[in-house]
């Protein structure tokens, strides 16, 4: 993503996860972990949403981690559909605050956010770490998969960005979940599922919209 960017393989429980790890360049906030689309669909830590999320979160003081689900790039496994994938982002995430942040701050409230399929893994993960008594930040879902997959409930202060045009998952489709749990949808009019031309503005969304 930038020069800085570090790119390191760490251990999961189907074998070694390539991540990778960038830095603010001011004072350091906490941590944000992004979750990338669909493997089987070339999703890989390195799409462009997935890095304007990293740089949103750069912007608001974050050390960020990306990480290329099983089977992608240099991470072992095969795909698992969801399930072995959220085992990943938990461990991952865990692990990350106790390597990536000082101790005064590795009892923060973490960020979480994926892109499509990231989305729906990143709902499960964000209930996980809840269960598991984790301090959780506002979640952050664009491009969220309800159409394809069952995404899990979220709380109240999610931030859920949709583009009016999405073809691959149809905006009708996020606002029948939200509307189960009564849940604002942020929609950007004219915008397609990989938000092509419109990044910018979606990094303006996150960090307008996020916690300072």
């Amino acid at each position: 993503m930038n020069p800085k960017t570090r790119h390191e393989i760490w251990q999961g429980a189907a074998g070694p996860i390539e991540v990778s790890i960038d830095e603010p360049s001011g004072d350091l906030k906490g941590l944000a972990v992004i979750a990338h689309p669909h493997p089987l669909f070339g999703g890989t830590k390195d799409n462009k949403v997935v890095q304007t999320l990293a740089r949103a979160f750069l912007q608001l003081g974050y050390v960020t981690l990306r990480f290329n689900f099983r089977g992608v790039g240099q991470s072992a496994g095969t795909h698992d559909h969801g399930h072995g994938e959220t085992d990943d982002l938990v461990n991952l995430l865990n692990t990350a605050r106790s390597t990536l942040l000082p101790t005064h701050l590795q009892h923060e409230p973490v960020a979480l956010s994926g892109f499509s399929f990231g989305a729906f893994v990143a709902s499960h993960a964000a209930l996980r770490l809840r269960e598991q008594g984790v301090p959780m930040g506002k979640l952050v879902l664009v491009g969220t998969a309800t159409s394809r997959f069952q995404v899990a409930d979220v709380p109240a202060d999610t931030l859920v960005i949709h583009g009016e045009t999405d073809d691959t998952v149809p905006l009708t489709s996020v606002l029948e979940w939200a509307h189960r749990q009564q849940l604002p949808v942020l929609v950007m009019p004219g915008v397609e599922h990989f938000f092509h031309g419109k990044l910018p503005q979606l990094k303006d969304l996150v960090v307008r919209y996020y916690p300072a």
